[in-house]
């Protein structure tokens, strides 16, 4: 019988990464109206313990309530030198840098924003492919389960100031019917109709009815919906997205939020021009799913400076990001995320090697060494793109 024959194989033994020590950038941002910070003196300190360097252009924590000197007793250098901020290998922002920041920008440089595809133009992607950056979305990372931090902590933030925003707008101050949103021995009840049973929609219907509201959801997912009755509760009026009952909803209602997601980057209509006129006098619509379209046929985008409009005597608030209007909880909720994630890569040995150890991290990748990586970024503007897995 013929000996099995045994070859030699090279050893293979574990090789710790070295951890990098990071310049990280921090920017005043430039976006009108955006108000929060991606990083807060508390994730400064963090990351300045463990031996990364973190510079921070003056002023750049104000508008969230941080000062100058909070980030200066935390560790980082303050400077008013934007340019200076730009020339960090790596640069944390909450908005996509602006076409004015482009030349400020360096080769090879790794930059984490916020990205909404809607507004992304040919330009900015060209340019930051100039530079050969790669460019990550906050809102596409996702944690081991899968699921995309940011967007859920920004939802919460926005069902929690819709309500808000609703009982504002319902007080007489504010020329509205004069309701609370609250419930009153002896007094009816103000009745929320909520489009939308994401997290967005479940937050507000959790608010609403802990204060005593009547609440009506619809969405047009089933499963939506029986998660939402589970969080808030069985006595809950749901109902999917059918015209006839949403339409005498709506008619009764003193507020209606909008809270749909989009679709394929769009939030669908889902209330015409015809339903809000039969709406209540004074009634109040707080549309968050403003940000990608709206979802009533009547909504059109406002400002922080005249953050309502009238039509059919229906009151309408439609500013985008509202998120921002709470700017010091919001920056905390993206610090959460933004630190220990600079931190982790720095173990990693880098963001290459923390790529290919942790997979949930690549949706969040729209550019790679200016390659585009994704396919809905790339097929508008004609541009060629390929697939992240492939590159690493």
């Amino acid at each position: 019988m013929e000996q099995p024959t045994y070859i030699p194989q090279e050893e293979r033994l574990m090789v710790a990464s070295k951890q990098q020590s990071l310049r990280i950038g921090l920017p005043l941002e430039s976006t009108w109206a955006e108000n929060r910070v991606a990083l807060t003196p508390e994730g400064v300190h963090l990351l300045v313990q463990h031996g990364h360097e973190i510079l921070v252009e003056s002023g750049a924590g104000l508008a969230a309530r941080y000062t100058d000197l909070e980030y200066t007793e935390a560790g980082a250098q303050v400077t008013s030198d934007k340019k200076e901020v730009f020339q960090c290998p790596i640069l944390v922002k909450v908005e996509a840098p602006s076409e004015k920041e482009w030349p400020l920008m360096v080769q090879n440089q790794i930059v984490f924003s916020v990205l909404q595809p809607n507004t992304v133009s040919a330009a900015y992607l060209k340019a930051l492919q100039a530079k050969k950056c790669t460019a990550l979305s906050y809102g596409r990372i996702l944690d081991e389960d899968g699921r995309a931090p940011f967007v859920r902590s920004m939802a919460e933030i926005g069902g929690s100031q819709a309500i808000t925003v609703a009982m504002e707008y319902l007080s007489t101050w504010a020329d509205g019917k004069g309701y609370a949103m609250g419930a009153v021995t002896g007094v009816p009840p103000t009745e929320v109709v909520i489009l939308g049973a994401g997290t967005v929609g479940t937050v507000a219907a959790r608010l609403a009815h802990a204060m005593g509201a009547t609440v009506k959801v619809f969405d047009s997912s089933l499963t939506r919906i029986q998660r939402l009755r589970e969080v808030v509760g069985q006595d809950l009026y749901t109902c999917t997205l059918q015209p006839q009952i949403l339409s005498k909803a709506l008619s009764r209602c003193d507020v209606a939020i909008g809270a749909l997601r989009p679709v394929k980057g769009r939030t669908p209509v889902v209330v015409s021009e015809e339903m809000v006129a039969q709406m209540k006098e004074r009634s109040v619509i707080v549309d968050v799913s403003i940000d990608h379209g709206g979802c009533f046929e009547t909504s059109e985008v406002t400002t922080w400076d005249a953050p309502v409009y009238s039509k059919h005597d229906v009151t309408h608030f439609c500013v985008p990001n509202l998120a921002s209007r709470v700017a010091r909880t919001a920056s905390f909720a993206l610090n959460n995320l933004t630190s220990p994630l600079l931190q982790t890569m720095a173990e990693d040995g880098g963001l290459e090697e923390a790529l290919v150890r942790r997979s949930n991290w690549r949706p969040g990748v729209y550019l790679y060494r200016g390659m585009v990586t994704t396919r809905e970024l790339a097929e508008p503007f004609d541009l060629p793109f390929t697939d992240l897995d492939l590159l690493l």
